[in-house]
């Protein structure tokens, strides 16, 4: 179980307000032949400080999402993430992990769009068409359970480096199946406060 001290003694309470120092600049870029030919393909990175492993930290400020895979190194995605007034900040855990998910759209997207999500309120089943993509990790907080926050796929690459979901992040159905093998359940997830 996570506590409030096991978020402050890992400095995660403090970084729901700013990014943690590791990623206010990468130290080292890869060189310019080691970039991926896909601009939105996983890369690793060399941070500016350590992080521990097994973490993911989102600056929604960059679209950019990191998995510390230990000491300074990370594979940094790049994401979407959720559009002004719907994005939320905070230090989560993955509490489940689903390949091709379900997905009901919540009674506040329902509230604000009836047209466009009304006709999916009894649920829509996985699959290509899914807004949820090929995977999803589902984010949790300690007393609250389930948040509704997902990090999943999507069939839409255009919307990656955004702000245009009801709140959750997410990375290209490709991608999200890399990250989704990667990371373990329980691990810690940070998603930074946006500055802009």
């Amino acid at each position: 179980m996570l506590t409030r001290r096991h978020f402050i003694a890992t400095g995660a309470f403090s970084s729901i307000l700013a990014a943690h120092p590791a990623f206010a600049q990468e130290a080292v870029e890869p060189a310019p032949s080691a970039e991926p030919a896909d601009p939105l393909a996983p890369t690793q990175v060399t941070l500016a400080g350590a992080i521990p492993a097994n973490q993911i930290h989102m600056d929604p400020n960059t679209f950019r999402l990191y998995f510390s895979v230990g000491g300074d190194q990370a594979i940094r995605y790049a994401v979407g993430v959720g559009r002004p007034g719907l994005y939320e900040p905070g230090a989560f855990f993955v509490g489940a992990k689903k390949e091709w998910p379900s997905w009901t759209p919540t009674p506040d997207m329902i509230e604000r769009e009836p047209e466009k999500y009304k006709q999916y309120e009894d649920g829509m089943p996985g699959g290509p068409n899914n807004p949820l993509g090929a995977r999803a990790l589902y984010l949790f907080q300690p007393g609250r359970g389930d948040t509704y926050l997902r990090i999943h796929g999507t069939n839409s690459p255009r919307t990656i480096g955004t702000a245009v979901s009801n709140g959750c992040a997410r990375l290209t159905n490709e991608y999200i199946v890399d990250l989704y093998d990667r990371v373990p359940l329980r691990s810690n997830v940070f998603l930074y406060t946006r500055t802009g």
